[in-house]
């Protein structure tokens, strides 16, 4: 090479400005432990499976994040199937424990992921323990998320740590207004201290035998509570779930009765809602429920303030859309402009890259 083109090309070079080297990731998770990644995670590991569907809020392909993940808490069939016709890529994604709170850390570390994901409810478990230290020790950095402990207090910055590990904070930010805009009006229509708050049970995993098994705190207790209701399951339960009679039930007399349903109750005969379920085969598994002896006898029932809700709105931020419909259906003149169906249209139509359909919510009309 002549000396004059050297020159010109060192000139050239010299001109260019310089590429800002790219800088790390520094955040703190929801238990506030410090987690740091050179670059946004391309390779994620996630601890519940059912997260795939709260990434894919962050980003149009969360499919093509995930390396694996543990899939005692699945997406539900309807879902996956749904999920699975946009992102056949979705079948590739490697198990690395089935069972509950179970994950093999000598998986995880063979994939080589540069993100693992676990949930508040696997921090203190000792074998879940043992394996983030493993992870940990190979290099692999650990962040705790929360969508279903306390849900109003911990899922959008656990949507916001998502965001900022990823490289998709825009995204989050989007739906962090979308959720707070919504959960502040109910909030400030219940202000008011002289507004009178419903006694409410919520039975879990509904059926007509083996009753109740019912919410202490968290979850959908917090639901209830920033709805404008009162959660008497907290009466007899003191933790996040626990079991009460039906004589307890028929003693507690609640203003409303609702129930918590998915396809996964149609073995046991109980309430069937969600992905998939047409508002036929709802309706048909609710009155069933509410016929049987000891429910068809509730005031609640009686009076037309018994109701039924997808379970599954307990582990994602989409739980915003079941928080409006107890509203309305506690306060229906203080909340008539609230229309739930077109929350969650609204999220499956700007957030979601696989919507789903189903039905949701079922009776509880005055």
């Amino acid at each position: 090479m002549s000396f004059p083109l050297r020159s010109l090309l060192l000139a050239l070079a010299l001109a260019l400005p310089a590429l800002p080297a790219q800088a790390e990731i520094r955040v703190t998770d929801i238990t506030g432990r410090e987690v740091v990644l050179e670059a946004p995670a391309q390779r994620i590991i996630l601890g519940e499976a059912r997260h795939m569907a709260v990434l894919g809020l962050l980003t149009d392909d969360p499919v093509a994040l995930v390396a694996g993940w543990r899939q005692d808490k699945a997406l539900d069939p309807p879902t996956l199937e749904a999920w699975r016709a946009r992102f056949p890529a979705i079948d590739a994604i490697a198990p690395v424990g089935a069972g509950n709170r179970d994950i093999s850390a000598e998986t995880v570390i063979a994939l080589q992921p540069d993100l693992v994901v676990l949930s508040l409810m696997d921090r203190g478990d000792a074998g879940m323990e043992r394996a983030r230290e493993q992870i940990e020790a190979a290099g692999i950095p650990v962040a705790y998320v929360d969508f279903f402990s306390h849900p109003l207090e911990n899922s959008i910055p656990s949507l916001r740590l998502l965001g900022a590990l990823t490289g998709t904070g825009d995204r989050a930010e989007d739906f962090a207004a979308f959720y707070d805009a919504r959960l502040q009006r109910i909030r400030d229509r219940l202000a008011d201290p002289a507004i009178p708050r419903p006694r409410v049970f919520f039975h879990v995993h509904a059926a007509p035998t083996g009753c109740c098994s019912t919410v202490g705190g968290g979850v959908f207790a917090d639901f209830i509570e920033t709805a404008g209701g009162t959660n008497i399951g907290a009466e007899a339960v003191d933790a996040v779930l626990g079991n009460v009679s039906l004589e307890f039930l028929i003693a507690a007399d609640p203003d409303f009765y609702i129930a918590t349903g998915g396809r996964h109750m149609a073995a046991r005969g109980g309430l069937v809602l969600g992905t998939g379920i047409g508002p036929e085969e709802a309706q048909a598994s609710f009155d069933a429920l509410v016929a049987a002896p000891g429910f068809a006898s509730l005031r609640a029932v009686e009076s037309g303030q018994a109701g039924g809700v997808w379970h599954l709105f307990n582990d994602t931020p989409a739980h915003i859309a079941l928080i409006e419909h107890l509203a309305k259906t506690f306060h229906p003149d203080l909340f008539a402009d609230l229309d739930p169906q077109a929350t969650l249209d609204e999220i499956d139509r700007r957030f979601l890259p696989v919507p789903v359909p189903g039905t949701w919510w079922i009776g509880a009309e005055r």
